[in-house]
């Protein structure tokens, strides 16, 4: 009888471990598959811009004499169709810039650490390979630490800063190790795909149509923790404390759009108005939503922008 059970417990067991088997094979497979399939449906937008021995993509709409740069925030899969509501309601006043950094995007993934410094400098390659050289910069969440130290390099070419729930360089909650390891496995065998199916309700995207809708998830797919994101978010602590004594310069106008109650960061008001209540022209506004303001908010935000440089040029 003790045999049998043996037996019958250790046929069980083997099937098990064959079972697992064949479905981490299966998860691998279809990831590598869907991968190349996926490659194929990529509707290609914007246009690439030879930026340190690669390509980054840029995409330029609408031709107004002043300029608007976006720069995305972290992790962001396609940020060109990310911020297309913003784009939509500043391309009829502005020349519009999305950048998509390197490892965004359709941009190449580059073997440099993605440190500020490193960031920085290829962002103001590209638009420099643009021939753009006066600027508004947009950004929203981590493009709020990379802004500071742009707009400090290149105090001449920028004009103004927006910030779109924008990162800030106290805001703490960095002390974590990021788990590089974890993602790159779950990567390379498939399983972040696996999570992303099984969670496609909680795609990060705009009220765009199910085409682009489709095209959000393919390249958010192809990009999530690519070699690039991964160093991106393993220099997170670093690039905080590389602008930890910046200050935006004391003339440059700077308005904030953030969300309202936020709960995620102790004093989240409180750290933006520490950043302009030294500045000649400074402005703070919260509106209800969620960090990706710009998906719901951005006819109010290009209202209030350009009523705020409205108000900065006729002081002048």
């Amino acid at each position: 009888m003790l045999k049998k059970i043996f037996r019958f417990l250790l046929k069980a067991v083997i099937f098990i471990i064959i079972a697992i088997v064949v479905f981490l094979a299966v998860v691998f497979i279809v990831n590598i598959i869907s991968n190349k399939t996926d490659k194929d449906k990529i509707v290609p937008y914007g246009q690439l811009v030879p930026v340190d021995g690669k390509n980054m993509n840029v995409l330029i709409e609408g031709d107004g004499k002043e300029t608007v740069v976006l720069l995305p925030g972290y992790g962001t899969g396609a940020p060109a169709l990310d911020f297309k509501p913003l784009v939509d309601e500043l391309a009829p006043f502005y020349k519009v810039v999305v950048i998509e950094p390197f490892g965004y995007g359709l941009s190449d993934v580059t073997e440099k650490e993605r440190t500020t410094e490193n960031i920085v400098k290829e962002i103001h390659e590209a638009l420099q390979q643009l021939n753009i050289n006066r600027y508004t910069l947009m950004g929203h969440s981590i493009a709020g630490i990379y802004g500071l130290d742009y707009v400090n390099k290149y105090e001449n070419e920028v004009t103004a800063f927006v910030g779109i729930d924008s990162s800030v360089p106290t805001q703490g909650g960095l002390d974590e190790p990021f788990p590089s390891d974890v993602y790159k496995v779950l990567k390379k065998t498939g399983f972040l795909r696996l999570l992303s199916k099984l969670t496609e309700d909680q795609l990060i995207a705009p009220e765009v149509n199910d085409e682009m809708r489709e095209q959000i998830r393919i390249i958010s797919l192809r990009n999530m923790m690519n070699p690039n994101i991964i160093s991106e978010g393993e220099n997170f602590k670093p690039n905080f404390a590389a602008v930890e004594n910046s200050k935006f310069p004391k003339d440059l106008p700077v308005i904030f759009f953030l969300e309202a109650n936020n709960t995620d960061v102790e004093g989240w008001e409180q750290l933006h108005e520490e950043q302009i209540k030294d500045l000649v022209h400074g402005k703070l506004m919260t509106f209800e939503g969620t960090h990706y303001l710009h998906h719901t908010r951005s006819k109010e935000i290009v209202e209030n922008y350009r009523s705020f440089m409205e108000d900065v040029n006729k002081g002048q």
